[in-house]
């Protein structure tokens, strides 16, 4: 059997490594710069998108200080699911959602989102800022591009972020043509999102390290002899800027 979507997923990551590295290394400065000025990174998405969060935090290997901001109407066991796409098209919840959330300026905010379209990544990124936070977003630029905003500012993410970090997928997300009918299947936007974002954790770890950062503040796998132990004592030297509970 011939899987024409792990031929899609190399291309695609072919395609970020060339088209994108030059972001991706900008990136990469950003979060260096955030955890030597002990500042706190954050990471948002709604529905889908929202899979990267979880990706990224409380995780072996992650960096300790990128905090998940998960809103319970835009998860995906919300029921019924529909009620995820009503909450991302809402007008001023975004905005609430920064509101109680502990950013600061000097901070970073990630935020995902494939068409960049909707209110409440728009209205996040827009607030983040206005605290003085540095966005970073992961879209998809030619789909986003032929897209209306839903937000009345008439501009979507791509547009109100500091940095743009570009999937390069396809419109729709989805990637494979299936003999027989229109809609193309399997999307590709977590697969390249987290390789996007754990290329630059790896890439801001190590450049950590040569900058005598030594350990960088990463977790230790728990299931490994005195995982325990170290991931207490990292998470007590940067508490500060980490938001969610150990």
């Amino acid at each position: 059997m011939y899987f024409k979507y792990i031929d899609k997923i190399k291309e695609l990551i072919n395609t970020i490594e060339v088209e994108e590295k030059e972001s991706m290394q900008k990136a990469t400065n950003i979060l260096m710069e955030a955890v030597k000025k002990k500042n706190a990174i954050f990471s948002f998405g709604a529905s889908h998108a929202g899979i990267l969060s979880e990706e990224l935090y409380y995780r072996a290997g992650g960096l300790v200080v990128i905090n998940p901001v998960f809103a319970r109407s835009l998860m995906l066991d919300t029921t019924p699911i529909t009620h995820t796409s009503q909450m991302e098209r809402l007008v001023g919840y975004g905005t609430a959602l920064v509101q109680k959330t502990p950013i600061k300026e000097g901070d970073v905010v990630i935020i995902h989102s494939v068409s960049g379209r909707n209110p409440v990544s728009i209205e996040f990124a827009m607030e983040s800022k206005k605290r003085g936070a540095t966005v970073i977003c992961i879209t998809n630029l030619s789909y986003s591009k032929t897209v209306s905003s839903r937000h009345p500012s008439g501009m979507n993410l791509y547009q109100v972020s500091d940095l743009v970090i570009d999937n390069h997928g396809e419109k729709g997300d989805a990637c494979v043509e299936i003999d027989g009918i229109d809609q193309k299947v399997s999307p590709t936007s977590t697969v390249i999102a987290a390789t996007i974002m754990n290329s630059i954790v790896a890439a801001t770890a190590q450049e950590l390290v040569k900058e005598g950062m030594n350990p960088p503040p990463i977790f230790y796998s728990a299931n490994i002899d005195g995982g325990d132990e170290l991931n207490k004592k990292i998470f007590n030297e940067y508490k500060d800027v980490i938001h969610y509970q150990y």
